[in-house]
């Protein structure tokens, strides 16, 4: 039998003990933040701006998490270098910034030694004592020392550096940590369904394989680290790419069977999930972006797939990225994440003042929870009435409700 959602799992106590150990690292997120600040403050302070460099090399493997917020925002050409060594042009009136919170692999040491060899500025985030700390000793480097392995805490503090050099925009720490400990008060895995809008959110993509967007740079880059951690989590696919990727896919869903019997039909496979629309909006009013989303969410409602946004659009650029994507993996049974429904047709778009580092947890819930069925129906697969609407919007339904509708036929 194909998996299936399972609601009761979201309010079951031995579930919720099961995942506590990984859900409370998530609610660790905002702490996190001020731990790293906190033990950079020294460096950050003997930071100052001198003449601007010619351009700015990310280099190593959370080069593009950096590159999402500060493209559109540096003053000087930024280039994301992921690989090994540096661009062949990068010399000594160039900045290189490392971010390596778990040390760092071979790439990232040979960026660091190439960067020290040509004369280049050097900033590096890794942990005191690493061999990443070695080699960036030099003349012109500066070492933020590291508390964590958390690739967002690390880069704020990175942030931070970067404004005190002049080119990049000002962060407030305080800010970002506010954020996530608000969404993780809001979305507790202890709160019940019909208050709890990540568990929501759980419902809405369960049995379902998600299509993530985001339009300005910054909501695209969080959309492929949700798309990844979905990916990780569950083992199911998820696609994170441009508008016109997307829409075939979505063109080419057939509408829903409304007389359709998921018992006497069979359940929805792997093979024949139904596509589910996660857009990530970041506040960008681009008159392009707009027309995109809007030409997502009607190719989607004119196709029945169910239609979800996240709107993130306050505090600064970071605070944004925090609250709308990072990518750590989490439990697949219970979920949290902070998003207010609004159902509008086949499925409207939800708003939130944010995400949370928990939105992994949020969008997945049971998605990879294999081996724990509940019938052969699942919260994607109620009964609808004439106009594929559901007839009970998914924030009223009560634990267990599954379960109920199939004993009841």
């Amino acid at each position: 039998m194909a998996d299936s959602f399972d609601d009761t799992r979201l309010d079951n106590p031995d579930a919720l003990a099961t995942a506590d150990p990984l859900l409370r690292r998530l609610a660790e997120s905002g702490a996190r933040v001020r731990l790293e600040a906190g033990g950079a403050g020294e460096a950050l302070a003997a930071l100052e701006a001198d003449a601007a460099p010619r351009a700015i090399v990310a280099a190593g493997a959370d080069a593009r998490l950096l590159r999402a917020v500060l493209e559109p925002w540096s003053p000087v050409p930024f280039v994301a270098w992921p690989g090994p060594s540096l661009p062949g042009w990068a010399g000594a009136l160039d900045l290189v910034i490392v971010l390596a919170p778990a040390g760092g692999d071979a790439q990232t040491a040979s960026a660091v030694r190439e960067a020290v060899r040509r004369g280049c500025a050097l900033v590096t985030a890794c942990p005191p004592h690493s061999v990443l700390a070695e080699l960036s000793q030099a003349r012109h480097s500066t070492l933020l020392p590291t508390q964590t392995d958390d690739a967002l805490a690390v880069a704020v503090v990175m942030l931070q550096a970067l404004h005190r050099l002049g080119v990049g925009p000002e962060i407030d720490a305080d800010d970002v940590a506010r954020a996530l400990d608000e969404v993780a008060v809001a979305c507790s895995p202890q709160r019940d369904i019909a208050s709890n809008p990540a568990k929501d959110l759980a419902f809405a993509l369960a049995d379902s394989l998600p299509l993530v967007w985001g339009g300005s740079v910054l909501a695209a880059r969080a959309a492929r680290r949700v798309a990844e951690g979905l990916r990780r989590t569950t083992g199911r696919p998820a696609l994170a790419a441009d508008a016109a990727h997307l829409l075939p896919v979505l063109e080419a869903t057939r509408q829903r069977d409304v007389f359709a019997d998921p018992f006497t039909d069979g359940a929805e496979t792997g093979a024949s999930l139904r596509p589910s629309l996660l857009i990530l909006d970041d506040g960008t009013e681009e008159a392009t972006i707009r027309e995109l989303r809007g030409r997502l969410t009607t190719t989607a409602t004119n196709h029945d797939v169910r239609c979800q946004t996240i709107e993130g659009t306050a505090g600064p650029e970071m605070a944004r990225y925090a609250l709308a994507a990072d990518h750590r993996p989490v439990c697949r049974h219970v979920s949290r994440h902070r998003v207010v429904p609004r159902r509008r047709g086949a499925g409207g778009p939800m708003s939130a003042e944010g995400g949370t580092k928990a939105i992994i947890a949020a969008l997945l819930a049971n998605l990879g929870n294999r081996g724990h069925q509940v019938g052969g129906v699942g919260a994607d697969q109620v009964v609808v009435d004439a106009r594929g609407v559901d007839p009970l919007p998914r924030r009223l339904r009560k634990p267990g409700a599954a379960a109920a509708r199939r004993e009841a036929r």
